[in-house]
């Protein structure tokens, strides 16, 4: 992101507004097994299909899903595999986040537990 431009760090931040709601997050997920249609993401994720054509469209418009109408049906599917490899980098470092969370906790219930057994 070194000297883009302000518009160029817009486009990022939008990109990134795309991937920020939980629901969007979902629909990717099950993008990622295959293309299926509104009707079947929205019953996946258990919202109505006036809810996830809304989502569609704002990935659509960052380019992470592709659309294709086949006959009177459309189909969604992913545009831009990158962004999984995205999703897991994002994904291992909350997880390593967390872990280094738990394990400080747990030394401080350790040491907690060890102040009151010697008071």
């Amino acid at each position: 992101m070194q000297d883009l431009p302000d518009e160029a760090l817009h486009q990022v931040a939008a990109y990134f507004q795309a991937l920020s709601e939980p629901t969007r997050l979902q629909i990717l997920n099950l993008l990622r097994q295959g293309e299926r249609n509104v009707g079947e993401i929205a019953q996946a994720c258990g919202f109505t299909s006036a809810n996830i054509s809304r989502h569609l469209s704002v990935l659509m418009q960052q380019g992470l899903v592709a659309r294709e109408s086949r006959g009177s049906a459309v189909y969604y599917s992913i545009a831009d595999d990158s962004v999984y490899a995205l999703c897991d980098l994002v994904c291992g470092s909350i997880g390593r986040h967390m872990e280094r969370s738990a394990a400080q906790r747990s030394t401080f219930l350790k040491s907690t537990k060890a102040s009151r057994r010697a008071g």
